[in-house]
């Protein structure tokens, strides 16, 4: 082996684990996060568990962001440490399907049959047809991500086959064949197996590199297996180290990955190694080859997952013995986290905003509602309720903007990038709306400390625009939460009609003062209520607003309402009305008109 050698063997390489990576990443993104939610969502049966782990982690083509996604569901509390075990051994079956695909480079045979199923044949259309689809789309899509798919694959095996080519030579190479010898000793072996894969962080390419070097004709049974076992062990250093700083439950999940893989590797090995004492295992002393690797990897792993699965709750306490209680912060259970590990797959990053977006929605339109009963019956525990649910608001506007940020910066699709244009801008609003609520219970206390109240007009008054108000709160936040624009149409005409009501209220009010009905000091306190309730209804507004132009792709916010057809101005015309009707506030001698 010269020098050029070592060169197209290190570009093999190069060309192998980039493919793996962008098939991998290409695969994520077409799957737009729904595996993930399949995963989120799972139930507590964990025969389904590993049957999803492994359909999950056979698509995205990688058991290492299979398990670390694993740690970052515990880590956030959406799923329970007993859930993780079948997944992470699903994870470590649905691994073995890469080093089937990388079998094919092995295929031998004239036939054409058999030529057609060679890498180094079909690899090159599947390129073409992958450089079309990138191509031709201009930005991102489906078309796109299957376009990447392709070409991943087919750089993948481009790799292989070239890192093949590369070390073919080296079957004749004393130093090399002699090197090879010595891994045979099964510690070594395993070792030599478990720092390459820690170091790559992933079995699947290390897997490929062995099956690469079983090209050469001199690499036995007897070297791969003992490699093989140790792959199995290093590639639990990336849920590990994706654990630093998570909570307990987090790290237990990354030892259970760890504890499932080297309890399977020792009971496999000690069993294997002493029959042999007594048993003859001929297959040993003869040359591996590509698809020999897949078998012996994939009855490895299929077996440690029937040995260990009835064994689940041992290990999961095994993992707890490990880590042990300890005391966690008072305020852990107020704490509003994104885990940042989900950054790396941006689909189903934007999902996890999207439902602590709805979240907050909630939280806010929660506290809109208690904050509105207060104002009209005094009750100090729901005045509590709101000041609290303010500062979770708070929380979920500094965790959703700062993580938002960072996700800006990855690769998104098209509705996604919406989506994250549609929460940046509403979360402010959202968070105002809060603080109004606030500010409405801190004038009941007011109210109530000083011994006033209102007279009986204004009581039935603000009854009204208060029922105006949390309609209009309801309506966006269900309309925000389904994410329909639709429904999201209906909140401007009723924004429209609490800005009259407003300010009939305030015109009532001063007729009262100038009869001597009400004091000046109960005014000021109204007129900081009604303002407080007119940004509510802006505030709503501009979410549904917000809401309506990015799904049309039409960012000018402003120019909303200008763009009206007369048949849409026509239909909020009458739905104004209709509101005015439904919203009545009335003088002694009758109802106010607009």
């Amino acid at each position: 082996m010269d020098i050029f050698d070592l060169l197209n063997m290190i570009g093999g390489l190069a060309l192998f684990l980039y493919g793996m990576h962008t098939m991998g990443d290409g695969l994520s993104k077409m799957a737009g996060g729904k595996l993930e939610s399949v995963l989120e969502k799972l139930t507590s049966k964990r025969i389904l568990a590993v049957l999803l782990g492994a359909g999950v982690t056979a698509v995205i083509q990688s058991s290492s962001a299979t398990t670390v996604m694993v740690v970052g569901f515990v880590n956030s509390g959406i799923m329970k440490l007993s859930q993780a075990v079948g997944i992470i051994m699903g994870a470590n079956v649905g691994t073995t399907i890469t080093s089937w695909m990388l079998s094919l480079t092995g295929i031998q045979g004239s036939t054409i049959w058999l030529k057609l199923l060679k890498p180094s044949s079909f690899s090159p259309v599947l390129a073409a047809i992958g450089i079309i689809l990138v191509m031709a789309s201009k930005a991102e899509s489906k078309k796109k991500d299957v376009g990447n798919i392709l070409l991943g694959f087919a750089v993948l095996m481009f790799g292989m086959e070239t890192m093949s080519g590369a070390v073919s030579g080296l079957a004749d190479n004393p130093s090399f064949t002699g090197m090879m010898t010595a891994f045979s000793n099964p510690v070594l072996g395993m070792a030599v197996g478990a720092i390459l894969t820690a170091i790559i962080q992933s079995s699947s390419a290390s897997v490929g590199i062995l099956q690469a070097l079983c090209a050469t004709g001199a690499v036995q049974y007897a070297v791969a297996l003992p490699i093989i076992m140790g792959q199995n062990i290093g590639t639990c250093v990336t849920s590990i180290i994706s654990s630093i700083g998570a909570s307990k439950n987090a790290r237990r999940a990354a030892m259970v990955h760890l504890y499932f893989n080297l309890v399977g590797t020792v009971v496999f090995m000690v069993v294997f190694y002493t029959a042999g004492n007594f048993i003859e295992f001929a297959f040993l002393g003869a040359a591996a080859n590509a698809a020999g690797i897949a078998v012996i990897h994939s009855l490895f792993n299929i077996g440690a997952t029937l040995l260990l699965f009835p064994f689940s709750n041992q290990l999961v306490k095994l993992a707890e013995l490990t880590i042990p209680d300890g005391k966690e912060p008072e305020d852990a259970a107020e704490k509003i986290t994104i885990d940042e590990r989900f950054l790396e797959r941006p689909a189903f990053a934007m999902e996890l905003c999207r439902g602590k977006a709805r979240e907050m929605a909630e939280v806010t339109g929660r506290a809109m509602e208690l904050a509105l009963d207060v104002l009209l019956s005094y009750d100090e525990e729901k005045a509590r309720e709101v000041i609290r649910l303010e500062s979770v608001g708070d929380q979920y506007e500094d965790v959703l903007g700062s993580y938002l940020v960072k996700l800006s910066s990855k690769n998104l699709s098209a509705a996604d990038s919406h989506s994250m244009s549609i929460i940046l801008h509403s979360i402010s609003d959202f968070e105002r709306i809060s603080d109004h609520a606030m500010e409405i219970v801190k004038a009941a206390q007011e109210i109530q400390m000083k011994g006033l109240a209102f007279t009986a007009n204004a009581k039935r008054e603000l009854t009204t625009l208060a029922g105006a108000v949390q309609d209009i709160c309801t309506m966006t936040v269900d309309s925000f939460c389904r994410g329909d624009a639709r429904a999201a149409t209906h909140v401007e005409p009723l924004e429209e009609v609490i800005d009259v009501l407003a300010k009939k209220v305030k015109e009532n009010h001063i007729r009262r003062l100038q009869e001597g009905a009400c004091s000046i000091v109960m005014g000021f306190i109204l007129e900081d209520i009604l303002n407080g309730l007119e940004r509510v209804s802006d505030h709503c507004s501009n979410v549904a607003v917000e809401m309506i132009t990015i799904y049309d792709n039409d960012y000018s916010t402003h120019g909303y309402f200008k763009n009206f057809t007369h048949e849409e101005r026509q239909a909020f015309n009458t739905e104004y009305e209709n509101l005015l009707q439904k919203y009545p506030i009335r003088k002694s001698d009758g109802m106010i008109e607009a």
